[in-house]
């Protein structure tokens, strides 16, 4: 009876151990994640977006970030309005970029950025630096 009880605690130890083990690799990419999401103020979803929220009022926001595209040599294809914002397109000669300004308050406006690549890949790089210089820009003005 003892060495049944034994068997059963080394078979789950070994199946824990085998768990860790594997997920052991996720966190180094899990909490680089985390570092660059945390120390920028940017979030990221798994679709390729990136947004931030900034204490503005969305007439500035805005001017901010066309101003960042601007600095950064990206073309502004369009502006258009749209429910609750405007929505911003732009492009280089491989992306597709679209910003968005959306207004949460008088002086609250979430931005959120897209920047696609060919095919169904996103370019998350890009569209975090494009939020960075918006609030480079408006910690500036």
């Amino acid at each position: 009876m003892k060495s049944t009880r034994t068997t059963a605690a080394t078979g789950r130890c070994t199946l824990v151990a085998l768990a860790v083990s594997l997920l052991c690799g996720c966190e180094p990419l899990a909490l680089t994640a985390f570092g660059v999401g945390a120390s920028a103020g940017v979030q990221h979803t798994l679709s390729g977006v990136t947004y931030r929220t900034f204490t503005a009022p969305s007439p500035r926001v805005k001017a901010a970030a066309l101003s960042a595209l601007g600095r950064m040599g990206i073309k502004v294809d369009s502006t258009e309005k749209m429910a609750g914002g405007e929505l911003i397109k732009a492009s280089t000669p491989d992306r597709q970029i679209e910003v968005e300004i959306e207004r949460i308050s008088a002086n609250t406006t979430r931005l959120r950025a897209v920047a696609k690549q060919p095919g169904l890949l996103y370019d998350s790089a890009t569209a975090t630096e494009i939020i960075l210089q918006t609030e480079k820009i408006l910690g500036s003005a």
